[in-house]
């Protein structure tokens, strides 16, 4: 395989690959390197069945099930679609197209979970020919550029991450009862200190709904400057699909977002595994 970076503070593009057929055990290791490197690969031309997705996928470790309210609720594949049963586009207020503006919010994907997502796994099916790009921002990066003070301060918070907050700043109405009882609020570390070659990570996004031990004022002022300061467009990397991508990033280490259609009715298709975490990062 050869090796590219796409940007100077995440990602590779990955070519002579082909997951289907060449990931042995020393092509995972390799991979898992490139990802505990760059935090994001991009691997092209990837034609694969939902089938050859969860194999891969559980090569590199096992899979989550997938929450209610998602596509693919109890099982190992969320899909992620703007399309009916029959191939047709759905309506802009359909749900569906609510939980794509919901994903519209930078967040790391299963920061909400008691033991949160190590990896997503990103298959792309179905792909229009411009917009709807994913935007990408390395938190390790961006916790070595918060000046040292504010480092010292975030180690010592504690955030609440609340998927019912990100969802009901779209539409309150968008989760069930069953899905907020499925996944209620959790404690998560504000920074995340992966080892002594990788460092520490901020771990915020739109999930978080406060800051334990600060008022609500102080919670919100704090969650929106860092924000503002880790999504700077010095940090971030816009992937332009192409139908077949599929990329991994490392949702320890990578907050992203999806970006609107310039046509809601443009048809786009996504399929996504994720790699389950092995611990809570924080004794709850």
């Amino acid at each position: 395989m050869t090796v590219t970076p796409v940007h100077k503070l995440i990602g590779a593009r990955i070519e002579e690959l082909n997951i289907a057929h060449d990931t042995d055990s020393d092509v995972v290791s390799q991979l898992w390197s490139l990802i505990r490197r760059y935090d994001l690969l991009i691997i092209p031309n990837q034609r694969l069945t939902d089938e050859q997705q969860i194999e891969f996928s559980e090569q590199l470790g096992p899979l989550e099930t997938t929450k209610p309210g998602s596509t693919g609720a109890g099982t190992k594949l969320v899909t992620l679609s703007n399309l009916d049963t029959d191939g047709y586009p759905v309506e802009p207020s359909h749900r569906q197209n609510l939980i794509r503006r919901a994903n519209q919010l930078w967040h790391a994907d299963s920061s909400f979970k008691p033991i949160p997502a190590k990896l997503s796994i990103l298959s792309a099916r179905k792909i229009p020919d411009h917009g709807g790009e994913t935007q990408f921002v390395n938190m390790r990066s961006v916790y070595t550029a918060l000046p040292k003070h504010e480092q010292e301060k975030c180690d010592g918070y504690i955030a609440i991450h609340d998927f019912a907050h990100s969802r009901k700043t779209v539409d309150p109405n968008l989760m069930t009862d069953e899905e907020r009882a499925a996944v209620p609020p959790v404690r998560q570390p504000l920074t995340i200190d992966h080892d002594e070659h990788r460092g520490r990570s901020l771990y915020i996004g739109s999930h978080v709904s406060h800051i334990e031990g600060l008022s609500k004022h102080c919670s919100q002022q704090l969650i929106n400057r860092l924000i503002t300061f880790s999504t700077q467009d010095k940090f971030i990397y816009s992937h332009h699909w192409k139908v077949h991508d599929l990329l991994i990033w490392n949702n320890l280490t990578v907050i992203h977002r999806g970006t609107p259609l310039p046509d809601p009715l443009m048809p786009r298709v996504l399929v996504r595994t994720t790699i389950a975490g092995d611990k809570p990062l924080i004794a709850c």
